[in-house]
């Protein structure tokens, strides 16, 4: 298991990826769409009565399941030649196999690595048990982090790649509430460097707010014109 401890640094290769016009998943439109509306802070605190190791096993475990059902929505686009490394904002993902050796790859074959590696430990009951009394390794926390930091790559490359997609199959709304989920819960427990995330900090910055207030009930006939809503409307 030494090679799982590994290095899997994430840095540009002196180019940057290709770069869309705008970023398409900040705009107004997409980023108010979510599947739900109510704190997500609440769903990732640890309960009292809940071990940490078991809360972070089955919350992580649940990540990967919801990603990687994310991501087979738009796989049918993600190919070889459409996506010819693994990019999200102007880095490029390089895969690290078990002897450490640098692999540049495509996007589909480091998802590929990536889902592959995080199946492969989240049914090892030596590393997840599910039986009562056995414990965590010693190794778990670093082998969570290093699982968030994979899953965090595959989303970030969603957004930037193949955010068109998910919007002409209408799932913006559940792309958005997973990856605010998922933030909120990897800050909540420090699982992924911030200088990790920071390529996405203005998404994170938009989806992880606070909810904004309801609109207030509508004026009285008597009352003057509210001023029209196009005058409020914050440009990012």
């Amino acid at each position: 298991m030494d090679w799982l401890m590994g290095k899997s640094k994430t840095k540009p290769n002196g180019k940057k990826a290709p770069a869309e016009e705008k970023k398409q998943y900040l705009e107004l439109e997409f980023t108010k769409v979510r599947v739900v509306d109510f704190d997500l802070k609440e769903l990732v605190v640890l309960p009292r009565e809940i071990d940490l190791n078991e809360w972070l096993a089955s919350n992580t475990t649940t990540f990967f399941n919801l990603i990687n059902l994310q991501y087979s929505t738009i796989s049918e686009f993600c190919t070889g030649d459409t996506c010819q490394a693994m990019t999200a904002c102007s880095t490029i993902y390089y895969w690290y196999d078990e002897k450490g050796k640098k692999t540049k790859c495509t996007a589909p074959q480091y998802v590929d690595f990536v889902m592959s590696l995080v199946q492969k430990l989240v049914t090892d009951e030596d590393i997840f048990p599910t039986k009562y009394g056995k414990e965590f390794p010693n190794s778990f926390d670093s082998l969570i982090k290093k699982i968030c930091r994979f899953l965090f790559h595959v989303l970030a490359h969603l957004y930037w790649a193949h955010f068109k997609e998910t919007v002409a199959l209408d799932l913006q709304g559940h792309l958005n509430t997973l990856y605010a989920h998922f933030i909120v819960f990897v800050r909540e427990f420090n699982l992924v460097d911030p200088k990790e995330t920071c390529i996405m900090d203005d998404l994170s910055e938009v989806l992880c707010a606070p909810a904004p207030p309801p609109p207030p009930a509508p004026s009285s006939p008597t009352s003057s014109p509210s001023p029209s809503p196009q005058n409020h409307v914050t440009e990012r």
